[in-house]
């Protein structure tokens, strides 16, 4: 190679750099900013709305002012329908965790006939709409004296969430080796014993990502507990957000601060469980 040819090849290799840097930020970075302001605008104008005071400018208000989360807070009961959610949403959270756990085990370790249709069946209830099911949610409840309890709320958001989170924990525990448990056995532990001292710590991010789905469908559901609560002390946050909408008017200021309060606890789920939740969804989602 020519004394020339090797004074042009690092100006070459660092154009070829440039151009590939370019070429990402255009294919790649320029899109997702873009998807990035179209998905977190809607965020950015109730978080604006909530800390508006009267009279400020827009689109970046001054002064700003905590009287809109006072007012959701204290005089339109918000904390009673936080309670309510989190009550909703935790016991939700657990049963389907411990419901998924069982059924999961049991079509992932056992061999019984009529096994692939029943887990047909209990996807295809995913194309299922929740309306649909509020006829007989509301004649079962109404037989066994559940309407207007939470207890109804939580069986029905833990029905909806389950067969999903069931088949989750199913193809999870197949990637786990059949061979751990065994040597389990053979070491003097049980069936039950081996499951928690072996199978269960590994399961930790299929946990993570079920109870995640559970908890926020369960926090997010509106339907259901507009259709089985009837009283304003067991209104869930979604049900108290639709009742600072008026016949005639809207308090957006209340009503962006309502918003914020539900999604505070839904932030704060993902920030904590996120670096699980994606090792668990795929985990649970490569062999059906």
């Amino acid at each position: 190679m020519s004394i020339a040819a090797r004074l042009q090849a690092p100006a070459v290799v660092n154009r070829g750099i440039r151009e590939s840097v370019g070429s990402r930020a255009i294919s790649l970075w320029i899109p997702l900013g873009l998807f990035l302001s179209f998905t977190l605008l809607p965020f950015y104008w109730m978080v604006v709305y909530a800390f508006r005071a009267e009279g400020s400018t827009l689109p970046l208000p001054w002064p700003l002012t905590l009287d809109h989360l006072a007012t959701v807070w204290n005089e339109l009961n918000f904390s009673t329908y936080f309670l309510n959610s989190t009550i909703t949403a935790v016991f939700t959270l657990l049963f389907t965790v411990v419901l998924s756990l069982l059924a999961g085990y049991a079509m992932s370790r056992y061999e019984f006939k009529g096994k692939a249709p029943f887990m047909l069946v209990l996807l295809a209830t995913q194309f299922v709409p929740g309306a649909m099911l509020l006829i007989p949610l509301f004649i079962i409840f109404r037989q066994f004296g559940l309407i207007d309890s939470l207890v109804a709320l939580i069986i029905a958001d833990t029905v909806f969430q389950l067969p999903l989170c069931a088949i989750l924990m199913a193809n999870f525990l197949r990637n786990i080796p059949m061979e751990l448990e065994e040597a389990s056995w053979i070491d003097g532990c049980g069936r039950v014993r081996g499951f928690l001292a072996v199978v269960l710590p590994l399961l930790r991010p299929a946990i993570v990502a079920v109870g995640s789905f559970a908890f926020i469908g369960a926090w997010n559901n509106f339907l259901f507990a507009l259709m089985f609560i009837n009283s304003n002390d067991r209104f869930t946050l979604p049900v108290g957000l639709n009742s600072t909408i008026g016949e005639y008017s809207a308090d957006y200021g209340a009503l962006a601060a309502g918003g914020v309060v539900a999604a505070i606890p839904v932030v704060i789920v993902f920030a904590i469980v996120q670096r699980f939740l994606v090792q668990g969804v795929s985990a649970g989602a490569v062999k059906g």
